[in-house]
């Protein structure tokens, strides 16, 4: 298991990992915007070009990131703007730390298949922490 830092921001997500990216040098291994989600996320077409998700590897972790998108929630506030990612190892792990992290904590997005190829659940826990596990799923 992997711990990792995401970050949030509303619509300079690209200024600031091209900022990380001069610091800690190397290449986005993803990088894709809201437009290339599918039809069925009703993204906003003033939005389509935020980020959706960037990963910068860096050392042995990873930092990631994303813009905001109304379609999908409030925008961040300094603070919360940012997530504990768990890159998890199974759907019996991602079921199990799920279901103990969660506990008493708020869950936004409950642990199902996404359409880019995960298992993946995002939840706020009793302590006002957010957090997300995502597993690669295998390819069938």
């Amino acid at each position: 298991m992997v711990l990792n830092t995401y970050l949030t921001f509303d619509g300079n997500c690209r200024e600031a990992f091209e900022f990380y990216r001069s610091a800690f040098g190397g290449e986005f291994s993803i990088l894709s915007t809201y437009g290339n989600a599918p039809p069925d996320q009703h993204i906003p077409e003033a939005e389509r070009k935020r980020i959706m998700h960037v990963s910068l590897p860096v050392g042995t972790g990873t930092l990631m990131g994303s813009d905001c998108c109304s379609a999908m929630g409030p925008p961040p506030v300094v603070g919360n703007n940012f997530t504990i990612a768990i890159a998890g190892e199974s759907r019996e792990q991602c079921d199990v730390l799920f279901a103990k992290l969660s506990d008493g904590g708020t869950v936004i997005t409950p642990l199902g298949e996404m359409f880019w190829g995960a298992y993946y659940g995002m939840w706020t826990d009793r302590f006002g922490i957010n957090w997300l596990i995502n597993y690669t799923l295998p390819e069938t």
